[in-house]
């Protein structure tokens, strides 16, 4: 390359920038950027410019006003944080250089980070070429391979369509909704087109736990000779207790006795979300912590690129299958497994921006020990997955025994493993024992017999491994059976939806022995209960995420579905009304006087006087009523409370303005349902 023609390379982060510019040569510093080699490489700090807040559009939106929804705007704005506005016109110096003749987005390579680049690129106002940098491991050998294979900006104009889409739907749905609700309910809620039907599922369950009603039941199960059989559930204690006596010191028949050979085929290597979710079962750590430990070991050069949603790797990958399982057995500090299987972990046609997450060849040269330990417990999860996956299936032979004793039924089950394969890499143990050679018709005495009481159990709460899960597979079976997007999120979005929940107070985490529970709080269920059905189903964000993908595919265009979008949020304005009795919901959390005269519900304190909770109730005593004012009694706390327990109160210094002199009385309080006035009593 010429070097007097300069490559600018945009990178999302500073650290990335340096990893990139250290194999092209770029090591002198400048000011937010380096340079050499014939290139510049330069950076972002995640979104340099986001959407701007309803303010920005005009004035009158900095309160918050049902009449002034929905709010939709014809252009849209952007903001740059004072932190980095420096940056930004660091870049936009750099765009407009007459050296630079070509523009590289090397952010990450998804959906965000073609979002970060373009606007930064857009808002510049730089028009010169793009070239599009697509890696999935940050190695030297894939930065340079990438870059001897830049691809035309242009392939990605619908991959960023689909990012921008994503961002104004959701800019559209949350601040209209999020106002819409807040105004209706006076206090802030936060409503969001993955964060509430993700809250509904965590609410919904909740309702399903406290709802349960466990019910007994009782087992009769029979001693022999190195083995038990069970019988049926039986609702009766008594039931159970006279079959118990009728088995004891019996002889039991055999009376079939089948043998099945059964295969479980490895797992498939991880995507982020499998991957989050062993990391919260087996080592505790929230999605969040993973996919930060994960990011980290993607930067420095030890995993590939972890927002990804496929679990193969591409079939030009196969040939380095076994050099990787090699890797990987020296970082878990592990035998190979007998024979590795290539072929089973990779297929190009279950990969679509990236292939699944597996440590790089890098990694088995790292001194593990100088990682931090979340970094170097997830990189061990990541390897051992490799050897679970490219190893032989796990075979074993179940034998089912049935008996008949004394007219009763019992089953009993064995197993005998005939090839460990993956699971010797499992942390399960194989609890399951072998039963002893049976015969058909053969005859055992029963050495002893018991009846054991169980109960059924309710379904189980939330943990971040099953929420995930949850998420993945929301409103799946509404969608059709070709949808390439489903559920609530993405991959990459999960964790920080859950975040956000945890954040704002509509959940909590929770710890119950091993496992920390996620669970609603009290203002998560009242945001559940009063929000429509359509902002709380999982099929809306569901329907988006595969509207999205039609559009990153480019069968369908971004007017169309923004339009869609606008629609909604309009009738959603035009027709939510407030739930009856919604104040018992949400609470002000002011100080309560009394009770209110008209309904009976709680009158709290605020600054302009003491006012019924129930908002339809209108019932109020103003600090500024006009008989207090002329009289120039000051209305306390203490005199509020009094007029509504007692419909009097006591003041002293009240002016006249007959005579301009004070004097002591009574304050009454009367009200007719519609409107409350005072009296003054004389009486001592």
């Amino acid at each position: 390359m010429n070097t007097t023609c300069y490559r600018l390379v945009v990178c999302e982060k500073p650290s990335v920038a340096r990893s990139i510019a250290a194999v092209l040569g770029a090591g002198k510093r400048g000011d937010g950027f380096l340079s050499g080699g014939g290139y510049l490489v330069s950076w972002c700090f995640g979104h340099l410019a986001e959407l701007s807040d309803a303010d920005a559009y005009d004035e009158k939106y900095g309160k918050w006003r049902r009449e002034d929804l929905p709010i939709l705007p014809d252009s849209w704005q952007y903001t740059v944080s004072r932190d980095k506005q420096k940056q930004m016109n660091t870049l936009r110096a750099l765009m407009h250089r007459e050296d630079v003749c070509e523009v590289v987005n090397a952010c990450d390579a998804g959906r965000e980070g073609e979002l970060i680049f373009r606007t930064a690129y857009n808002l510049n106002n730089c028009r010169k070429r793009v070239k599009r940098l697509w890696i999935s491991s940050m190695e030297d050998a894939a930065i340079l391979h990438g870059f001897d294979n830049l691809r035309d900006g242009a392939e990605y104009d619908n991959l960023y369509a689909s990012a921008l889409c994503r961002s104004k739907a959701d800019w559209l749905v949350g601040i209209n909704a999020t106002r819409l609700f807040s105004v209706m309910y006076h206090r802030t809620l936060n409503v969001g087109r993955v964060v509430s039907p993700t809250l509904a599922l965590l609410v919904q369950r909740e309702a399903e736990i406290n709802a349960f009603q466990p019910e007994s039941f009782y087992t009769v199960h029979l001693d022999f000779d190195g083995f038990s059989a069970a019988g049926g559930r039986m609702k009766e204690q008594a039931e159970a207790e006279r079959l118990a006596g009728d088995c004891n010191c019996k002889t039991a028949a055999v009376t079939s006795v089948v043998q099945t050979e059964k295969t479980e085929k490895a797992p498939a290597l991880y995507d982020l979300t499998t991957l989050q979710r062993d990391a919260n079962r087996l080592l505790g750590y929230t999605a969040q912590q993973t996919l930060d430990y994960l990011q980290s070991l993607y930067e420095k050069k030890l995993c590939t690129y972890p927002r990804t949603d496929s679990r193969y790797l591409t079939d030009d990958m196969e040939g380095g299958v076994n050099a990787l399982a090699l890797c990987c057995a020296g970082i878990c500090g592990t035998e190979l497994p007998a024979a590795v299987y290539s072929g089973q972990v990779c297929s190009s046609k279950k990969v679509s921006d990236h292939h699944a997450v597996v440590p790089t060849m890098a990694a088995g040269e790292t001194d593990l020990e100088t990682l931090p330990a979340g970094e170097r417990e997830i990189l061990r999860l990541v390897s051992r997955q490799v050897l679970m996956a490219v190893s032989a299936p796990f075979v074993y032979l179940e034998t089912e025994a049935r008996l008949d004793c004394g007219g009763n039924a019992f089953a009993a089950k064995g197993k005998m493993v005939i090839q460990l394969g993956w699971k010797a890499y499992a942390d399960a143990e194989l609890t399951d024992k072998a039963l002893p050679e049976l015969s058909e018709g053969q005859m055992l005495p029963v050495s002893s017999c018991a009846v054991k009481e169980g109960k059924t159990t309710p379904p189980k709460h939330f943990t971040e491994d099953t929420l995930l899960s949850a998420m993945e597979t929301a409103g799946k079976e509404d969608m059709p059976e070709d949808a390439e997007r489903r559920g609530l999120g993405t991959p990459a979005t999960r964790a920080a939806v859950i975040e956000k929940l945890v954040a704002t107070g509509f959940a909590e985490r929770r710890k119950a022995k091993k496992a920390v529970r996620l669970v609603p709080t009290e203002a998560g269920v009242s945001l559940i209960t009063v929000l429509p059905e359509q902002l709380q189903s999982p099929l809306l964000t569901a329907e988006w995420e595969h509207r999205l993908k039609e559009i990153e595919c480019g069968e369908l265009g971004a007017d169309e579905f923004l339009a869609g979008i606008c629609d909604m949020v309009a009738a959603l304005v035009r027709d939510a009304a407030p739930v009856d009795g919604a104040e018992v919901l949400f609470p002000s959390g002011r100080p309560v006087v009394g009770k209110c005269p008209r309904c009976g519900a709680e009158v709290t304190e605020s600054k302009n006087g003491y006012f019924c909770e129930r908002r339809s109730c209108k019932f109020g005593l103003w600090r500024d009523n006009r008989f207090l004012a002329a009289k120039k009694i000051s209305l306390t706390k203490k005199m509020a409370s009094s007029l509504l327990t007692q419909g009097r109160a006591y003041a002293s210094g009240i002016y006249s303005e007959k005579t301009g002199k004070t004097y002591d009385a009574f304050i009454l309080l009367e009200d007719d349902g519609a409107r409350s006035s005072y009296k003054l009593d004389f009486t001592k």
